[in-house]
């Protein structure tokens, strides 16, 4: 008999967490029950502090459930558009958003002012990858951003398809190139016919006699 009400004692809890957040145990796979039942432990035991829900959060939203976002996010206590926007986030961004959030700092922003600077980069870097170009941003500007952000900004100003400056051109193809003689202009007025520019069945000299 005590063995039935400790059950049931360890049991309400997680039955009420579910209602509380609109979930029908019922309705739930076994495999979902035991995912929602580590997350439950996990909250049990960690708290609800920011870390703990976004590192939990961010375990849910991953973890190939089938759970919706905004149970997700109702299990949490979150409003549904930042658990929807936390979905788009890396492991490491999210760790790094949080520390944003925890030292008083708004997570970056992109400002079109960076996008001069970024050009650059993109110009001479042309194989340098989106996670290069995020390390230059932090560095160059002290921010770091998301990658749907960074997506966003390189298209909005067009720097999603930016080609590489020509390759220069060597010093002695320069100078041949400046010497060279400039082609005849086809519309000019033709050259003087000389002796070694006349055909061989003609002679360089008039013949014709001056009329008397």
């Amino acid at each position: 008999m005590a063995d039935t009400v400790d059950t049931v004692d360890t049991a309400a809890p997680f039955v009420a967490w579910l209602e509380l957040a609109q979930v029908s145990e019922a309705r739930l796979t076994p495999d979902q029950h035991a995912v929602l039942r580590a997350a439950f432990a996990f909250r049990t035991e960690q708290g609800t502090d920011y870390y703990s829900t976004r590192i939990l959060c961010h375990f849910l939203l991953n973890a190939q459930t089938g759970l919706k976002v905004a149970h997700i996010a109702r299990l949490l206590g979150l409003p549904r558009p930042t658990a929807s926007r936390q979905q788009q986030l890396s492991s490491k961004q999210t760790v790094q958003q949080a520390h944003h959030r925890m030292d008083g700092r708004p997570y970056g922003k992109l400002l079109p002012r960076f996008a001069g600077p970024i050009a650059g980069f993109l110009c001479a870097h042309p194989d340098a990858s989106r996670a290069d170009l995020l390390d230059f941003i932090e560095a160059t500007f002290g921010v770091r951003v998301s990658r749907i952000a960074l997506y966003k900004f390189l298209k909005k100003f067009g720097l999603d398809h930016v080609a590489p400056p020509p390759a220069p051109v060597p010093p002695a193809v320069a100078v041949a190139a400046a010497t060279a003689a400039p082609p005849p202009d086809p519309t000019g007025p033709a050259p003087p016919l000389t002796a070694a520019s006349a055909p061989p069945f003609c002679s360089a000299t008039p013949t014709t006699r001056v009329p008397s």
